[in-house]
């Protein structure tokens, strides 16, 4: 069996996707469907059952979990609202929630895979390699997620299973429907551009031009593809920058959006003061360390991956069960 927290999200989903292309079906997934919307992703996968999160959470705590058949444990689930700044909050279920499952799968020596994220790199001024120097935290989001990185850090040297850490950066593509403001600039582009023509982006800050703001944009089939190469691969642990290496302005972006529908221009509005001093306007991965573990299998180009996703949502925009 294998697990997948956050199975019903963004990332999870994809994820569960992808291994039942691969044969599997026997995914426990682990959510929390309160919102009423990411149910929906749940409709097009195979898996063997679901539990609630803090049941699963009680029932591994209480050691009363069989870890014996556990091939793996893709760890996806998270608050991943960047306007979330109830600290509390986001330490418990990012957090401690993640430890829980950490010291779980090293007791039963179970491949431990999780998401962290680009956001711990702050604004970028140190660069974005993996590691003390370059990181930072602008919310309590990206905070949560570096505490956690920086827990595994303490336990990597004495664990006996693999543990892999994945720094997401700006990932794009099907199932994001149910993340609403958090959803990427591609699926907010597609709905923008179809409901009014425009596709808004934000003005010039902090020396940035209109638009001109850059990050590094990562399809979400190739975040699965990372992941399920390490797993597959028995890939060294540690904590790895997922991310293209090239980084894209909103522009461009949107220029995809644009060329991939066949309509739209581009307009301007005002940045928002609620984000100034918490937004990333660079970020671009530094791909060494993921190259060094062996990890060969690419990205891809940004206009053929807005296409596929443009049309995927023209389609409805979720996956369907059994195909």
């Amino acid at each position: 069996m294998i697990i997948v927290t956050g199975g019903a999200g963004f990332i999870g989903s994809n994820i569960v996707k992808e291994l039942n292309n691969r044969g599997r079906t026997d995914i426990l997934i682990i959510d929390d469907l309160k919102d009423g919307l990411n149910y929906k992703n749940l409709r097009g996968l195979q898996f063997i059952d679901y539990q609630h999160k803090d049941d699963f959470l009680q029932t591994i705590e209480d050691d009363d979990f069989d870890g014996a058949d556990i091939d793996a444990i893709f760890h996806e689930g998270a608050c991943s609202d960047t306007m979330e700044y109830d600290v509390n909050y986001m330490m418990r279920v990012n957090y401690e929630y993640s430890k829980s499952l950490l010291h779980f799968a090293l007791q039963h020596r179970i491949p431990f895979l999780y998401a962290s994220s680009a956001s711990t790199y702050g604004s970028g001024r140190h660069g974005f390699r993996e590691g003390d120097e370059c990181e930072d935290a602008l919310n309590p989001y990206a905070y949560s997620k570096l505490a956690f990185d920086r827990y595994v850090r303490q336990v990597l040297p004495e664990a006996k299973s693999q543990i892999v850490g994945l720094k997401y950066f700006n990932v794009y593509g099907p199932q994001e429907h149910h993340k609403g403001k958090m959803a990427s600039i591609f699926y907010q582009l597609y709905h923008q551009i179809k409901e009014t023509g425009a596709a808004r982006l934000f003005k010039g800050t902090d020396g940035y031009k209109d638009g001109e703001q850059r990050r590094d944009f990562v399809y979400v089939k190739d975040v699965v593809k990372v992941n399920l190469w390490f797993w597959e691969h028995q890939g060294p642990s540690g904590i790895y920058n997922c991310g293209t290496g090239k980084a894209h302005t909103y522009n461009e972006v949107a220029q995809a959006v644009i060329a991939a529908l066949g309509t739209g221009h581009i307009e301007y509005r005002d940045f928002p003061e609620v984000l100034r001093g918490k937004y990333q306007n660079y970020t671009e991965s530094d791909p060494a360390k993921l190259l060094e573990a062996g990890y060969d299998q690419g990205f891809h180009k940004m206009e053929d991956a807005v296409k596929e996703y443009c049309d995927f949502l023209d389609k409805g925009g979720y996956f369907e069960y059994g195909k």
